[in-house]
């Protein structure tokens, strides 16, 4: 019996398929496909399809989001229907398409993602795990995400994945964690690996379309990374250019970094505010601008190791690199207060409800601040610790270096209202 044929008023429907393919689609997804006079997807979702499709098959272009306007101007007044693997608005070709079309010019008919069908065979609750894509990004995006006893789900490039991934947790002390590899889910030739450490790992030939399942486990002598900014001095390589792990935190804490906002660490150093600003949340992005540049492939190390491979670095001079870069969201200076201009600059490229946070431990970049402060108000603070020690065969404090800190946000006038706690 043939299904009702639903009405779709969509210019552009896009279809979940699993890898059952046809059997494991619902009939509205099916009316759709068979209804399209263009079938648009990668060589392996359409040969899923049935010969009962008819429509024109056209292999997903590559880059996509550029192509797309072209594409579909190309069959303009045909009906068009995008394959997509499970779930299209999970890391899939849904979000590209309704980010230039509009979702209005979208009808989305979801299969279940690899997700959810993983966490249906393992007995995991799906909202207890944390899935990371590897899917055309670095392995070291998975480093933020390790924490003992947390599972995590990893979407799989391709075939090697897996073996990168045992890679990755031997390198970064998470050896002991178990891992499983689900493959084909949902399809005929469906499998789950044994369990294995990552320690054991051995790397056999799998299916291209897998997915990786891990349950973390530090090893005993590696370095605690925790979740929130302040991570201990001795995860970041430095040449003593470091913003020290008390004063981090408290900079991070003023910073106050939301999901999505946009960060310029100027005088990276170590890169130490900009990594701990998107540590916070994976949409957190940042630039840092380093004029030294073995500091600044240094900074590039620390992002890759610590999980943030997508930080930006600029080698160059601030000012005079500012320019080029995207409006952001807030600031951080770190170094070279005392350039010409530089204060200024940053404050001029911050939008009405921008912060910027500036931090020095010399006379004259604090004459500066204090400058500011009068200007644009805000909240001027000295930062002080000290450490005990061993004095002979007592213990006794030593005084680091105080830090003089400012932060503003910026108004719609020319003074700025104080952060929040700042109110007197």
């Amino acid at each position: 019996m043939t299904p009702e044929r639903p009405v779709l008023p969509a210019a552009v429907t896009v279809v979940g398929i699993g890898a059952d393919g046809w059997r494991g689609i619902p009939d509205t997804s099916r009316t759709a496909l068979l209804d399209a006079d263009v079938l648009i997807g990668g060589p392996r979702q359409l040969n899923l399809l049935p010969p009962q499709c008819t429509g024109e098959r056209i292999c997903r272009p590559s880059p996509l989001r550029p192509a797309i306007p072209g594409l579909l101007a190309k069959h303009t007044g045909r009906r068009i229907a995008v394959l997509a693997s499970g779930d299209p608005m999970f890391y899939g070709i849904g979000r590209a398409l309704t980010e230039v079309l509009g979702a209005g010019s979208v009808h989305v008919l979801p299969h279940p993602s690899s997700v959810s069908q993983a966490c249906a065979r393992l007995g995991w609750p799906l909202e207890d795990v944390e899935v990371v894509t590897l899917v055309g990004r670095p392995a070291a995006r998975l480093t933020a995400s390790l924490h003992e006893g947390r599972r995590i789900l990893v979407l799989s490039a391709d075939a090697t994945t897996p073996g990168e991934v045992a890679a990755l947790l031997r390198d970064r002390g998470f050896g002991p964690s178990r891992m499983r590899v689900l493959e084909q889910l949902g399809g005929a030739k469906e499998r789950t690996t044994a369990p294995a450490t990552a320690d054991d790992w051995r790397d056999e030939p799998c299916d291209p379309l897998n997915i990786v399942a891990v349950e973390c486990h530090r090893a005993p002598d590696t370095l605690r990374i925790g979740a929130v900014p302040g991570l201990p001095d001795e995860a970041y390589e430095h040449d003593g250019q470091l913003t020290k792990r008390h004063v981090r935190a408290a900079t991070l804490g003023v910073l106050a970094p939301a999901p999505g906002e946009l960060l310029w660490d100027v005088g990276g150093g170590s890169g130490s505010i900009a990594i701990e600003w998107m540590r916070t949340h994976p949409s957190c992005r940042a630039v840092t601008v380093e004029r030294d540049p073995v500091r600044a492939e240094r900074i590039t190390r620390n992002a890759g190791r610590l999980g943030v491979p997508g930080l930006s670095v600029v080698t160059g001079a601030a000012p005079g690199v500012l320019a080029e870069l995207p409006p952001p969201d807030a600031v951080f200076i770190g170094g070279g207060l005392t350039a010409p201009g530089l204060l200024d600059a940053c404050w001029e490229a911050l939008p009405v409800g921008g912060r910027l946070v500036a931090n020095t431990v010399t006379l004259e970049s604090e004459a500066l601040l204090a400058d500011a402060y009068r200007r644009h108000g805000g909240e001027l603070v000295k930062l002080a610790v000290a450490h005990a020690v061993p004095v002979g065969g007592f213990t006794g404090w030593r005084q680091a270096m105080p830090v003089t800190q400012w932060a503003a946000r910026k108004a719609a006038r020319t003074t700025v209202n104080p952060l929040p706690g700042a109110d007197r």
